[in-house]
């Protein structure tokens, strides 16, 4: 499935190739919650110019996360909102506007920030850690403790039931929305244990021939959620009423609210529509 990864192969993760004199950048111009977007009529953009478009004062970090086609892709933390003609907008919601390979992009700058401010200072001696530009660590000069950005694999999987699907309904979901499985893989345990422990663990439903689909960054705040599918094997739905407040089995004509297509859990429900059709 391979919409899930950038869907352009331009992108490349390092700045260690030479780049071009003279030639514009992807500035990702993020603070606190929010991206701030080049507006260019009724379109907003990811500015695309030889200099940062705001002020050198209001800019607190910047660094180069990669390249898209011959254009460096810079990241920076902004001290305060820019009092520009950028427009912000949150994370989420900027997909809508500049589409899933900056999306991508955007996201994998979010999290970098992220990573940057939960280790100012060495988790070993309390030294502050000090950031190399050839790769992406930060290290302590005092003990020699190193760390790289965080990321947490989550597994996300479909349970299919003859021709229902397994949806559940989280306490953090917005009203009236059901979602496939979800849970963090847990220290010692393989992809597949924790897709059958998450699944029994929520609803109290055994499943089987557990298959992988694909994979898709989560930023929210530094996942990697890895997709499966699988099959019902026994036992009645029991919801944990922590993690899952309800759930049930749904066909194509009785489907709820569902996430929104930026997720991998919307493309395992679309994956499963599109087969039912078939």
């Amino acid at each position: 499935m391979q919409d899930f990864l950038l869907s352009n192969s331009q992108f490349q993760l390092n700045c260690n190739q030479a780049l071009p004199d003279n030639q514009p950048c992807f500035w990702f111009l993020l603070h606190k919650d929010s991206i701030y977007l080049f507006e260019n009529g009724e379109q907003l953009h990811v500015p695309h110019f030889l200099e940062p478009p705001i002020a050198a004062n209001t800019i607190a970090y910047t660094r180069c996360i990669g390249t898209f086609g011959k254009s460096a892709c810079m990241v920076l933390e902004l001290n305060t909102s820019p009092d520009t003609h950028l427009v912000p907008v949150s994370l989420r919601e900027s997909h809508a506007h500049i589409g899933s390979d900056f999306w991508t992009i955007a996201g994998r700058a979010s999290q970098i920030l992220r990573w940057k401010n939960d280790h100012k200072h060495c988790g070993r001696c309390g030294t502050e850690m000090e950031e190399e530009h050839s790769e992406l660590i930060r290290k302590c000069p005092q003990c020699g403790f190193f760390t790289y950005p965080r990321i947490s694999p989550a597994v996300i999987m479909s349970v299919i039931k003859d021709d229902a699907i397994l949806l559940g309904r989280s306490p953090r979901f917005p009203n009236g929305m059901f979602s496939v499985l979800a849970g963090f893989v847990e220290a010692g345990e393989t992809l597949e244990e924790a897709v059958a422990r998450e699944v029994k663990e929520e609803v109290d439903i055994d499943i089987c021939d557990i298959q992988y689909i694909g994979s898709q960054p989560w930023p929210f705040p530094h996942s990697l959620m890895v997709a499966f599918t699988a099959r019902y094997a026994g036992g009645e739905i029991q919801v944990d009423g922590r993690e899952i407040e309800d759930a049930n089995w749904f066909t194509p004509a009785d489907l709820p609210r569902l996430p929104t297509k930026i997720s991998i859990a919307r493309k395992l429900i679309d994956l499963w529509l599109e087969e039912h059709d078939r």
